[in-house]
């Protein structure tokens, strides 16, 4: 088998080729092996950067996404030259110059239960670099249909996991995590932050499970969820069984083909038009004319800290439904995130509550610091 390598790669994976358990016949393996890697972001860099270094033959990557220069405090497989460049060609073209030997499949999309099982069908193990449950519950029950194992990982602020499901005999995420937790329970990264080096660990975590699996080599964390703690660096073990009844990898299955995940999960975004949101512009104006209304911020309290709209007050989303008797309802209200998302979440919690006279700022404070007050900090 190592005749098989030229003096190149021979060097290479020099390292690689004098391991008991890799070899000549290791490094074959993983010549041979196809990875695909959901999600170009803070996961997905270090995973990308070492499968691609230890010579993964092909690496597939899906992501829809474009860099952002606050994606560089943890995504390290873009640069600064990268920022507004598809994370997908940014990641390639860094991983095609880190080892050329590797082959780089990029699928430019968002992984949908329209394509899931075409993109990943072809692929020997995934590794799940995505940061909101539709896709993961989507990445499990694909990866089960098409028999092939993932590497899970996840962090949040200064915590983090993984684990390995979907391998024969071994649990789903389902198995843990029957059903999706409420929406707006669990913070994305965006809302409440993360370490920058901690996806690092973490991803690391998931390119060695993933060589392992290639190999056949060592013990997996099939059946384990490893949980990290970046604040008092320690790990910790939970013990994941496979469930009998469970409704995608169980005795008798009830999920058989792919669901619409966003609906399973609650997290569909609602339906923004004239009548629910407010421009920058508009606000601006009504601003100035002295309009009674209330600029609701319904972030978190460090995001508030960070930038605010002068005169509002701070109401966190998950507050909002047992605050709404607080808030005025013969006055108009204006809800107001980041990008607008979370807002237009709270306009339609307010309206069902029985408040008319709401609407979003459409783009958040990040389109009121673009376009009406460039001095305020962005983030």
């Amino acid at each position: 088998m190592a005749s098989e390598l030229d003096r190149d790669e021979q060097l290479r994976y020099s390292r690689h080729l004098i391991l008991p358990h890799v070899g000549p016949e290791g490094q074959q393996r993983l010549a041979q092996g196809r990875v695909l890697i959901i999600g170009a972001g803070g996961l997905g860099s270090p995973a990308a950067l070492y499968l691609a270094a230890a010579g993964v033959g092909t690496i597939g990557l899906v992501d829809a996404d474009r860099v952002d220069e606050s994606n560089l405090q943890r995504q390290v497989v873009h640069g600064t030259a990268s920022v507004g460049r598809d994370k997908v060609t940014s990641a390639a073209e860094r991983l095609r110059d880190l080892n050329p030997h590797v082959t780089i499949l990029t699928h430019e999309q968002r992984l949908t239960s329209a394509n899931a099982l075409e993109v990943m069908r072809s692929y020997d193990i995934v590794v799940d670099g995505s940061d909101n449950f539709p896709t993961r519950y989507l990445i499990n029950d694909a990866c089960v249909m098409l028999g092939i194992p993932y590497a899970y990982g996840a962090v949040f602020r200064f915590d983090g996991q993984a684990s390995l499901f979907g391998a024969p005999d071994g649990p789903c995420y389902r198995c843990l995590f029957r059903e999706p937790p409420p929406p707006g329970l669990v913070p994305s990264c965006e809302e409440a932050g993360v370490l920058g080096a901690l996806p690092g660990v973490i991803g690391s975590i998931q390119a060695l499970e993933t060589m392992k699996w290639l190999l056949g080599a060592g013990t997996s964390l099939k059946g384990r969820l490893l949980l990290f703690d970046a604040l008092t660096l320690e790990f910790r073990e939970l013990a994941v069984k496979r469930d009998p009844a469970c409704p995608v990898c169980g005795a008798t299955p009830t999920v058989r083909e792919l669901i619409d995940y966003e609906e399973f999960c609650g997290a569909a975004l609602p339906e923004a038009d004239d009548s629910l949101e407010i421009s920058a512009e508009s606000l601006r104006e009504r601003m100035r004319r002295g309009a009674d209304m209330v600029l609701l911020d319904v972030r978190e309290p460090m995001e508030f800290s960070i930038a605010r709209i002068e005169g509002s007050i701070l109401m966190p989303l998950r507050t909002v439904d047992a605050r709404v008797q607080e808030l005025d309802r013969d006055r108009d209200i204006v809800t107001i995130c980041h990008h607008g998302v979370r807002s237009l979440r709270a306009v339609h919690i307010l309206r069902r509550a029985g408040l008319t006279r709401v609407k979003s700022l459409a783009g958040g404070v990040a389109a009121w610091s673009e376009r009406i007050d460039p001095s305020m900090p962005r983030y």
